[in-house]
């Protein structure tokens, strides 16, 4: 057991995956000598050479066109995006093609392709650099939408996510790929796709987040003593949906964090499916603390994400309502 940080933590799990399974593969811009811009990929290409940790051209479509197109006929790649929001081109592969692949050929193809990507702002990246794009994701039947929120957990999500047949998002908050580190196990281990964690446990209010915003969450919980449940979701697609009725009928009170704009946000969806199962259960209105609806800013980043001090106001208000 070691401390690393996110970076090391999925460099080892990538290294685990390309040692185990000689189907696997890494493909992206920049990946391979450079050990990719945010140095995950660092020293792959050196241990296992340029056929498993490919350098692409700048073209993101093509990318994910590939690494489908490979999926399809046996091989299990690994794609990395070198940031979320320079996905979009790129699309119309993942949501049309990946997405739809097994359903289109009745089960004959799969596409059991990762798609690696940092997401989110707090590294002054600026409106290019720094977007959210989650929903965008989750709204796409046929595709696993995954984030971590800690060493620990990228490790064992991304070593769970190249054991499943479908294709899988998986999104790294760029903000804590250095700022945090945790204990973390040597050799393989998995973390439960599709299952939430709690992280705090409490009677007086439900809060539910996940990715970047889980700490800041969790230093407001524990700067200010409050009786909470902390919900880190980790899979957003298929969302834990038990975990989070269950907490909130011992709670009758939820507060939502994300730092992805407000409108459709995952955070509305959540607030709907909890009205939908468990209104009767509260004492509060469902209060959401996000992005606003805006570009990402290139200056003053800090007031546009959730901070300790706005996530407070609406858990208080809720607390006090």
């Amino acid at each position: 057991m070691r401390q690393l940080n996110m970076v090391q933590a999925l460099n080892e799990a990538l290294d685990i995956i390309l040692n185990t399974d000689p189907y696997s593969l890494l493909l992206g811009e920049d990946i391979g000598r450079d050990g990719g811009v945010f140095r995950v990929t660092d020293g792959l290409l050196q241990k296992y050479g340029k056929e498993r940790v490919i350098d692409t051209p700048l073209n993101e479509l093509g990318i994910v066109g590939t690494a489908i197109g490979m999926a399809a006929y046996g091989l299990r790649p690994i794609a990395e995006i070198q940031f979320q929001d320079f996905i979009f081109p790129a699309f119309d592969q993942i949501v049309n093609q990946a997405a739809k692949i097994r359903y289109r050929s009745g089960g004959k193809f799969n596409a059991p392709v990762i798609i690696r990507t940092p997401y989110g702002g707090g590294i002054k990246g600026g409106l290019y650099h720094s977007q959210s794009g989650e929903s965008y994701f989750v709204h796409t039947p046929g595709l696993y939408v995954l984030t971590p929120s800690n060493p620990y957990d990228a490790k064992g999500l991304l070593l769970a996510a190249h054991k499943l047949n479908d294709p899988v998002i998986f999104l790294e908050p760029k903000r804590l790929y250095r700022s945090i580190k945790s204990d973390v196990p040597d050799g393989e281990y998995t973390i439960p796709v599709g299952k939430a964690k709690k992280l705090r446990d409490g009677d007086k209010i439900t809060i539910i987040t996940y990715g970047s915003m889980v700490p800041t969450v969790l230093n407001v919980v524990d700067k200010n003593n409050l009786d909470a449940d902390v919900i880190d979701l980790i899979t957003l697609l298929p969302m834990d949906l038990d975990s989070i009725i269950s907490s909130v009928k011992k709670t009758g009170r939820v507060v939502i964090v994300h730092e992805a704009p407000r409108t459709l946000g995952l955070g509305a969806e959540i607030s709907a499916l909890i009205s939908e199962r468990a209104i009767e259960y509260l004492y509060a209105p469902i209060f959401r603390v996000t992005g606003f609806d805006t570009p990402f800013p290139y200056a003053n980043e800090e007031h546009y994400l959730p901070d300790e001090e706005r996530i407070l106001k609406y858990v208080r208000k809720s607390l006090e309502y």
